[in-house]
């Protein structure tokens, strides 16, 4: 399968975790779903890429800017490193969706934040930080 195919792939299997996240707020059990499986394919797939991909002798381009931009010319690592945002937003957006629950926040409250979480990932955390402290008036609440 070409790089380009996975990635359109992952982008739609993504856009429904997003989906069930932000329209789906009453469904507990979605946490498990997106984890268990979306969360889950992206990690098996993104060691398929790495592992299909990524050389040992890569690893010391991790230690410059201009080494990290050498890898990131090759399509199959590009894709790699976009299967990694896309697991780790999944993950931040059921972080601020349990958390906003722990903390009684209005689930209607919090989809600006997930929104610009899928969109531009630490943005859409600093929105929902910003919006946890001005509701439970504390920066340090409780995470877990």
């Amino acid at each position: 399968m070409s790089p380009e195919s996975i990635f359109q792939i992952c982008n739609t299997i993504a856009l429904i975790g997003w989906l069930i996240l932000i329209l789906a707020p009453f469904w507990f059990q979605s946490d498990k779903f997106i984890l268990g499986i979306i969360i889950t394919l992206f990690c098996i797939v993104y060691a398929w890429l790495v592992f299909s991909y990524f050389k040992f002798s890569d690893l010391q381009k991790f230690g410059s800017l201009p080494g990290v931009m050498e890898l990131f010319t090759q399509p199959g690592i590009v894709v790699a490193g976009w299967v990694h945002y896309l697991a780790f937003d999944l993950m931040i957006g059921i972080f601020i969706r349990r958390n906003s629950i722990k903390h009684g926040i209005n689930h209607w409250l919090i989809v600006p934040s997930l929104l610009f979480t899928f969109m531009l990932g630490p943005i859409g955390l600093l929105l929902y930080l910003i919006i946890r402290t001005i509701t439970t008036k504390q920066y340090f609440a409780e995470n877990f």
